[in-house]
C-alpha cells in the first residue's frame, strides 16, 4: 500500500467566528498576516521533507479565496517539492481543470515538474469544488463534461510528438498544440481523478486513472469504489487491482490512543471551521437539481460529517487516530470493508496543530504503522497511463 503525507497548508489564526460569515471567498483578506504566511509556509514544506526522509510520498492540492488551503497555485509548489523531495512520489490531487480556461498550460506545467522530479509526479484532476465557482467566474453548468474533454486534451498534449495538432473541442478550441517540454515519464505521468458519487466513478473506470475519494466513510466508499468494479466488469475489462483506488482520511497516530486522540481533536479545526454561506455551497446547475432540493429542504448529504463528534467520525472511516496498533487495526478494517484500496492519504496536520506535533504523527505512523500494512498490497505506484 502506498502512503502519502497530505497537508492542506492553512492559514489558522482567524477572528472570532462570529466575525466572519464564512471563511471561503468574502473573507477579507487584510486578516492573513504576510510575515506569519511565510513562516507557516516553511514550517509546511519542511513537513513533507520530513515525510519524505521517512519513507512516505506526498500529496498536495490547490484551493481559491480561503483560510482552508494557502496553496491557489498548485503546480509552483509541486515545483518546489520537486527539488526539496529526494524519493517521494509527489501527487497533485488535484489541478482544477474545469475552473481553469486553457488546459494545455496544465499539461505544460505538469511535463515540467515531471522532468524537475525525474519521473516521481502523479497527476490528478478534480472538478473543483463549488465555493470556488464565482471566485473564479465559471460557469457551474456541465463542469464534469468541461474537466473530462480538459483531461483528454491534456493526455493527447502528453502523448503526441510528431508535430503539432488542432483541437476543436465543445469547450475548448487549440491551435498548434505541441508542449515542450514532455514529460519525462512515458507514455504519461499516472493520473488520478476525484469523485464521490457512483456515476463519476463509472467514469473514471472508464478511462482507468485511479480512482480517489475523500472523506467518505465506509458506505459512501464502498459504493464508490464497488461502482467502479461493476463499471470495468461490464465494459468487459477485468477486476481492477487495488491501486486504482485511494481514499483520503484525517488521520493522527500517538504513542498512546489519548495522544492519538489529542491529535485528531486539532485536525478537527478542519472540519468545525469550515463555514460556508448556502449561495457558494450550492450554485445552480453544479449539482442534480434532487439533491440540491434535498440541500434546500435542510436534508443532510449522506457524507455530511459536520456534525459529527470524533468518536462518531473513527466510527464511520472518516478518522484514523489512535496509537499504532489501533490506527494500523482502523485501517486494516477499512481495508476489508470497502473492499481494498492501494492508497492512503493521510490529512495529518490542520488548524493550529504545531510543527513538532505534526512531524511526530508523520513519523509515528511511518516508523509503527506502514510497516503493519504492507502486507495489504505489493508495493509499487503505478506507473504511466
Amino acid at each position: 500500500m502506498q502512503f502519502w503525507h497530505f497537508s492542506e497548508t492553512p492559514y489558522p489564526d482567524l477572528p472570532p467566528e462570529p466575525e466572519f460569515d464564512s471563511i471561503r471567498v468574502t473573507l477579507p483578506n487584510r486578516v492573513l498576516d504576510p510575515a506569519l504566511a511565510a513562516r507557516l509556509w516553511d514550517r509546511y514544506l519542511a513537513e513533507w521533507q520530513v515525510a519524505d526522509d521517512a519513507g512516505l510520498n506526498v500529496m498536495l492540492n490547490e484551493h481559491h479565496s480561503t483560510a482552508t488551503c494557502m496553496d491557489p497555485a498548485g503546480p509552483v509548489v509541486a515545483g518546489a517539492l520537486a527539488r526539496l523531495t529526494k524519493q517521494a512520489r509527489i501527487l497533485l490531487l488535484g489541478n482544477p481543470v474545469a475552473n481553469r480556461k486553457d488546459p494545455v498550460r496544465i499539461a505544460e506545467e505538469m511535463a515540467l515538474v515531471d522532468l524537475l522530479s525525474h519521473g516521481r509526479l502523479d497527476v490528478g484532476f478534480v472538478r473543483g469544488v463549488p465555493y470556488e465557482v464565482s471566485a473564479v467566474n465559471s460557469n457551474p453548468v456541465r463542469m464534469n463534461e468541461r474537466m473530462w474533454e480538459a483531461i483528454d486534451l491534456i493526455h493527447k498534449a502528453w502523448t503526441t510528438h510528431d508535430g503539432p495538432f488542432n483541437w476543436e473541442g465543445e469547450f475548448f478550441t487549440h491551435r498548434q498544440v505541441n508542449i515542450w517540454p514532455r514529460p519525462l515519464q512515458q507514455p504519461a505521468p499516472p493520473m488520478w481523478v476525484t469523485s464521490t458519487s457512483t456515476g463519476g466513478a463509472a467514469r473514471v473506470a472508464d478511462a482507468g486513472h485511479v480512482l480517489a475519494t475523500f472523506l467518505t466513510g465506509y458506505e459512501g466508499t464502498r459504493k464508490v469504489f464497488q461502482a467502479y468494479r461493476d463499471r470495468r466488469l461490464a465494459t468487459g475489462g477485468e477486476l481492477p487491482a487495488d491501486d486504482r483506488f485511494a481514499y483520503a482520511a484525517l488521520v493522527y497516530t500517538g504513542r498512546t490512543d489519548e495522544e492519538g486522540l489529542e491529535g485528531a481533536r486539532k485536525l478537527m479545526w478542519y472540519i468545525s471551521s469550515n463555514k460556508v454561506p448556502s449561495q457558494f455551497v450550492l450554485p445552480p446547475g453544479y449539482i442534480p437539481y434532487a439533491q440540491r432540493a434535498a440541500g434546500l429542504a435542510g436534508q443532510s448529504s449522506p457524507y455530511d460529517f459536520h456534525t459529527k463528534t470524533l468518536d462518531e467520525l473513527i466510527a464511520d472511516g472518516i478518522v484514523f487516530a489512535g496509537s499504532p496498533a489501533t490506527v494500523r487495526g482502523q485501517i486494516e478494517r477499512f481495508y476489508e470493508r470497502v473492499g481494498g484500496f492501494g492508497h492512503l492519504l493521510l490529512m495529518g496536520q490542520a488548524g493550529h496543530m504545531d510543527h513538532e506535533e505534526t512531524v511526530a504523527g508523520i513519523r509515528a505512523f511511518a516508523e509503527h504503522v506502514k510497516p503493519g500494512l504492507e502486507h495489504l498490497l505489493p508495493a509499487a505506484a503505478p506507473v504511466g497511463v
